[in-house]
């Protein structure tokens, strides 16, 4: 059975232009990065519906800076997706931080998305966070790689996690949870999360989150939100959006995506580029319905 991930179009890796030498050889070296990466985890299998085990797909969409960004090296945010979704429902966001100065890579689940093979699978959510640290393993590997389109574009010291629903008990799991925990992690956004491991203990470090939440959320109830940004340390802050829902502040364009937007992005700026703390909380003025609690 051919296993169908998701519909894109494969850029090739060849040799690409040196960085640093005219705008035409900048503008020749973007047209050469990939705007998808075919990655499979030969270490792990999953198991197709007809009994046939195949090493674990891992492919992973790209978003890169503008160009007035420059030639890198960009911060590195990994997004995961809810369950039974792909990336592309929250192409939206993922522009916006794209446009803000970050690289955002997004794998598809290979068994957790909407196209799996046999239908998607919630019970593979617990081997999504070891995806999540493949795909930063792999991109470090690119980055540091003479050979690679990606040489140099990815700053190892600026790592973020982020996700939504099921993709953000991944993103939290890797961030915080004993089993996942991946030390690059500097910053985690989690959006309508939960813990992915129920009480199992979570590391000492601090790692600054974000966590956002609809207050009427019925599929992932603020509750799971609360206790998981009581049970780690400091920094962290928590952005509750009024009156919404589960999946449409992620992905419908309007006042809650904005706030979504801007106060992400103040936040991975702070902690991942250095840039004011008071931007965070700056960042919800045009959204007063909505309430941030800030413990820096």
């Amino acid at each position: 059975m051919r296993l169908t991930l998701l519909a894109a179009v494969a850029v090739s890796i060849g040799t690409f232009v040196s960085p640093g030498l005219s705008n035409a050889d900048r503008a020749g070296r973007r047209a050469h990065l990939p705007s998808v990466l075919h990655l499979v985890d030969t270490s792990r299998t999953i198991r197709l519906p007809g009994g046939n085990r195949i090493a674990r797909p891992v492919t992973t969409n790209l978003w890169y800076p503008p160009a007035v960004d420059g030639d890198g090296p960009w911060p590195l945010v990994v997004f995961g997706h809810g369950f039974a979704t792909t990336p592309f429902l929250y192409r939206r966001l993922l522009r916006a931080w794209a446009a803000a100065g970050y690289l955002v890579a997004a794998p598809v689940f290979p068994l957790g998305n909407k196209h799996a093979p046999g239908g998607p699978d919630e019970n593979d959510t617990v081997n999504q966070p070891p995806d999540m640290s493949f795909v930063i393993t792999r991109l470090l590997a690119a980055s540091a790689s003479p050979r690679s389109p990606l040489h140099r574009l990815v700053d190892r010291r600026r790592i973020a996690v982020a996700g939504q629903s099921d993709g953000a008990e991944t993103a939290f799991a890797t961030a915080y949870e004993r089993p996942w925990h991946d030390r690059r992690v500097r910053a985690a956004v989690i959006l309508s999360g939960a813990e992915l491991g129920g009480h199992i203990p979570l590391v000492s470090r601090a790692t600054p989150l974000l966590a956002v939440q609809g207050t009427a959320d019925r599929i992932n109830p603020p509750v799971y939100t609360l206790d998981l940004f009581h049970a780690v340390a400091r920094p962290k802050f928590l952005l509750l959006l009024r009156h919404a829902g589960h999946l449409g502040p992620y992905t419908i364009p309007g006042p809650r995506l904005a706030a979504v937007e801007r106060v992400s992005i103040a936040f991975l700026d702070h902690y991942l580029r250095g840039q004011p703390l008071g931007a965070i909380s700056r960042a919800t003025a045009p959204f007063p319905a909505d309430a941030l609690t800030s413990e820096p």
